[in-house]
């Protein structure tokens, strides 16, 4: 036989598929990028002289269930490294409070010089917010929380 007389013949042919055997890979290999790049921005500590405690109770929270607000000396509040108005507290917390189904926890980190009626008027701020879950973080905490680290 021969070449001439068509005695070969393609055994295969073209396929029109997109071949899904190496997707799991792929998506595996994109999975571990994303997780390796990614950065969780955390809060900035903010310059304040933090207030004394003889004891502190640990907080057993998720961090993202833990929202900071800080309270400097010249009474400005700041969340998320935001300077906030105190009377934007409310509309800024009420839905998150909501979002999170009631379990996010205020920390409450104010400078031991920071007059009283801010404080109380933050705490108005967080109660009109539906706010119930707040604690104040004292030095003794933030020592805590960094040996833990």
């Amino acid at each position: 036989m021969g070449i001439r007389q068509g005695g070969f013949q393609r055994k295969s042919k073209a396929s029109d598929e997109i071949p899904s055997s190496s997707m799991a890979d792929i998506a595996f290999l994109l999975l571990i990028f994303f997780m390796v790049t990614t950065v969780f921005q955390e809060d900035k500590d903010r310059p304040i002289d933090w207030a004394q405690a003889e004891a502190t109770k640990k907080i057993d929270e998720k961090k993202k269930d833990i929202l900071n607000i800080w309270v400097e000396r010249d009474g400005s509040v700041w969340m998320n490294d935001r300077l906030f108005a105190m009377e934007e507290i409310t509309p800024v917390i009420a839905p998150m409070y909501a979002a999170s189904d009631r379990r996010m926890l205020i920390s409450i980190r104010a400078d031991r010089e920071v007059a009283y009626l801010q404080i109380d008027q933050l705490q108005k701020q967080l109660v009109a917010a539906g706010v119930v879950r707040v604690v104040f973080a004292t030095e003794l905490e933030r020592r805590m929380t960094r040996e833990r680290r």
